[in-house]
């Protein structure tokens, strides 16, 4: 058994590393809320977005259709993946970077795959194989919609250009702070719409359906990216409060033991002090 100083030792690290895991949940649940109300109020308005556009894209002929749909042989594909730029989250960093690793080995494992890392964990663990053609991991220090949109316009930009067949986002999406999905979104080209879209609304467009819809696809692609980055926003902050609300709960049960086990090493040193005193009296009396 450990000596009484060791275990005090002990006692007084794991007391600290729960103050500290305490308070990164507080900060957390602090962030959370705000980023939470951010992501809410945004889904409404990104989803009628996508809804509009499909509704109007559904009217359009064949021939009229954008340079973001554009169908060609994917030979070239490009990941977004989108982490943090902290740890100390559970598995929340481990899964974007796992579910990526599928994609570039199995479902494109035919293709040239690249990068772009939104996050330092995502830079992190995939420099090394110097595919990463961008990292972005400093929109998270000022998000706002203006600079995730430069962000979606050179990913637009590239696909135009056929640097890239095929660009696919990887981020965590919020469900509470207990759970985050790990979607994959196809960014471009755009997805066709299927089931039956609402082209019988009695509209009158200006200057004209085309042209709006013209209009319509950055902006809806620039919303989709910066729903996603902001759907990982909050994730971070839910995962981490999870996170740290179990670690703290954990140092709190190994203080506990460890705080049993002092009191039992300490009786037993009182106990056998105890007997010295009484056997060397009892020897003094023989």
């Amino acid at each position: 058994m450990a000596n009484l100083k060791e275990i005090r030792n002990r006692i007084s690290s794991v007391s600290s590393t729960m103050q500290i895991t305490s308070a990164m949940k507080m900060v957390s649940a602090a962030k959370l809320k705000k980023a939470q109300d951010a992501i809410t109020a945004m889904r409404p308005y990104a989803d009628k977005l996508t809804e509009l556009l499909q509704s109007l894209s559904a009217t359009l002929d064949a021939d009229s259709g954008s340079k973001f749909s554009t169908q060609r042989e994917v030979n070239k594909v490009l990941i977004v993946a989108i982490t943090s730029n902290r740890g100390l989250a559970g598995a929340f960093n481990s899964n974007i970077i796992k579910e990526v690793n599928r994609l570039a080995s199995d479902t494109y494992a035919n293709q040239q795959v690249s990068y772009v890392a939104i996050g330092k964990k995502a830079n992190d663990a995939f420099k090394k194989s110097n595919k990463v053609i961008a990292n972005h991991s400093g929109v998270f220090d000022d998000l706002t919609f203006e600079n995730v949109a430069a962000i979606a316009q050179d990913l637009m930009d590239k696909f135009v250009e056929g640097e890239y067949d095929k660009i696919e986002i990887v981020y965590n999406k919020f469900k509470n702070a207990a759970t985050q999905i790990v979607m994959t979104e196809q960014f471009l080209p755009i997805v066709p719409v299927e089931g039956d879209a609402n082209t019988n609304a009695d509209y009158i467009f200006e200057p004209g359906k085309a042209q709006i819809v013209e209009q319509l696809i950055p902006k809806s692609l620039k919303t989709q990216l910066y729903k996603g980055i902001r759907d990982s926003f909050a994730s971070e902050h839910g995962a981490r409060m999870t996170a740290m609300h179990k670690a703290t709960d954990n140092a709190t049960e190994l203080r506990d033991q460890l705080k049993l086990t002092y009191n039992k090493a300490r009786q037993a040193a009182i106990t056998n002090e105890i007997l010295e005193i009484v056997g060397g009296a009892e020897a003094l009396n023989n």
